[in-house]
């Protein structure tokens, strides 16, 4: 054997064996997670939610994992009563762990927060409902409009009048808002046996 095909064949047996190690087996392992009990497959506007939540870069700012006990303060902080499970990401592709925490954790934000009215109010400008807030405002997500054009199906936003339109002009939420609601509202951690907890 020539000293050429010696060096292909080490080269392409480090390749494979990198591309099985890191890879192939990683993919293989998390094929058998079974979801996590309350844990469904994404309808087509909690899709299109994560697509915006995705596209606006919330992981930047927001982690979605509670850490267990032991290894943080995220349940004695009210983020979630038990911490993440491998189950509960199996419909996220990508996941969108994140990594920062600026804003709180937004794991089990659907429990803690489901307010329709108070979770469009605080994306169209947060510190309408708190106060202090950091976050920045997405009021492209939204729509100003007389109150007299707005449509019995269309979902009027309730702000406070420091941050209300002037006039009778009313914020209405289009779809990607209501669509970034619903995909919050999955963000739900389910209780679980006392078996599965350990």
């Amino acid at each position: 054997m020539t000293r050429t095909a010696l060096i292909f064949l080490g080269a392409f047996a480090a390749v494979a064996m990198s591309f099985t190690a890191l890879s192939l087996l990683p993919s293989l392992q998390l094929s058998t997670i079974e979801p996590t009990p309350g844990t469904n497959e994404y309808t087509y506007d909690e899709q299109l939610g994560r697509q915006v939540y995705i596209r606006e870069g919330c992981m930047y700012c927001h982690s979605q994992q509670v850490r267990p006990d032991g290894f943080g303060a995220d349940q004695a902080r009210g983020w979630g009563d038990r911490g993440s499970r491998p189950g509960d990401y199996v419909y996220d592709d990508p996941h969108q762990l994140g990594t920062m925490r600026t804003g709180p954790d937004l794991h089990d934000i659907g429990n803690r927060q489901p307010s329709r009215d108070w979770q469009l109010a605080h994306l169209y400008q947060p510190r309408s409902v708190s106060p202090g807030s950091v976050m920045p405002a997405y009021p492209y997500l939204f729509e100003v409009k007389r109150k007299a054009n707005v449509r019995p199906s269309e979902v009027t936003v309730p702000i406070s009048s420091k941050y209300a339109p002037p006039g009778d002009s009313v914020v209405v939420a289009t779809q990607e808002a209501l669509a970034l609601y619903d995909y919050l509202m999955t963000l739900k951690l389910e209780p679980l046996d006392s078996d599965q907890n350990g």
